[in-house]
């Protein structure tokens, strides 16, 4: 099909090039063959007057011109798409819908494994493909790349639709052996023992407690940082470093390893955890389908948090 001169199969060709940045996988990725798209790039390159993507060292970067031509190229399929899946009924039992999330450790353990395992017995086929954070987590929710976005609710990008799943909390954790965690901690206390802290993405974005501390002007002397939440407590152990961490996780891990929790001398106050998807996937019924498994597990968790003692 052509659309004033253009062949909109190489749409396609394009969103795959800008998505990848490379010619092998981009054509691996839309299952054509090498030589075909090299061929849709000369295409590309001709309809368009531009070069579109320039060579640096293994990767292809972008042109202003085809950086322009992203967000309406990735739109347009994606409507196309949903369309296409918005004319047929969807089926659970029977769909074998992959589902892309961008989540942290933290609510995969303390949350979406539930999710996962409801799904397991309604659909089958159903499956998850779960994403650590990037540096731009709003990108992929712009691009369509993703299904869901689940992050505390003040750093979502605007523009999409969201939903609140619960409140957290954060507490204070460290080795049960800890002399020092033997009796109240004060402010004093806190700021001088050392922590152990989480970071995100290529530019060691801080996580939520160390943006919460921040906001009240406090830093902490951190002595350790790890890749993930759930690192955080095996670097605790024989130690008498300390960390801040979400009160369920830290419930979780207290289960099964020797930790101490107690409460935190710094007024944090609770944040919101939060679910948001890409606006042009509002009316996906399997999208619609998956949200409303997601909000009932999220109801129960706060109703488990106030049958165990309280909303805090």
């Amino acid at each position: 099909m052509r659309f004033k001169g253009l062949d909109l199969n190489l749409l396609v060709a394009l969103d795959a090039l800008l998505t990848e940045r490379n010619l092998t996988a981009a054509a691996r990725g839309i299952n054509l063959s090498q030589p075909a798209m090299s061929a849709a790039v000369a295409r590309l390159r001709a309809y368009f007057k531009d070069d579109l993507f320039v060579m640096r060292g293994r990767e292809l970067m972008p042109t202003p011109l085809a950086e322009q031509l992203a967000a309406p190229t990735r739109q347009t399929l994606l409507h196309i798409q949903l369309t296409i899946a918005g004319r047929e009924a969807f089926d659970p039992a029977k769909s074998d819908r992959r589902f892309r999330i961008v989540l942290s450790d933290f609510m995969t353990v303390v949350f979406f494994r539930k999710v996962v395992e409801r799904v397991a017995s309604l659909a089958p086929g159903v499956s998850f493909e779960l994403l650590p954070f990037d540096d731009e987590p709003d990108e992929p929710v712009r691009r369509g790349e993703i299904d869901f976005l689940i992050f505390p609710e003040i750093f979502m990008p605007p523009g999409h639709p969201k939903a609140k799943l619960f409140d957290e909390t954060m507490v204070c954790v460290g080795c049960r052996s800890n002399r020092q965690l033997s009796r109240k901690l004060t402010f004093e206390k806190y700021m001088s023992m050392g922590h152990v802290m989480a970071q995100f993405g290529k530019t060691r974005k801080p996580s939520i407690e160390e943006w919460l501390l921040l906001e009240h002007g406090v830093k902490r002397r951190i002595e350790v940082t790890v890749q993930s939440f759930s690192m955080i407590p095996h670097l605790l152990f024989g130690t008498e470093r300390i960390a801040t961490m979400h009160r369920r996780l830290a419930k979780h891990f207290a289960k099964t390893m020797p930790l101490r929790i107690i409460e935190l001398p710094v007024p944090i106050p609770r944040f919101t955890e939060a679910i948001q998807w890409p606006a042009l996937h509002n009316s996906d019924p399997a999208s619609m389908w998956l949200r409303g498994i997601v909000l009932e597990e999220a109801k129960g968790m706060q109703i488990s948090r106030i049958v165990q003692g309280g909303p805090t």
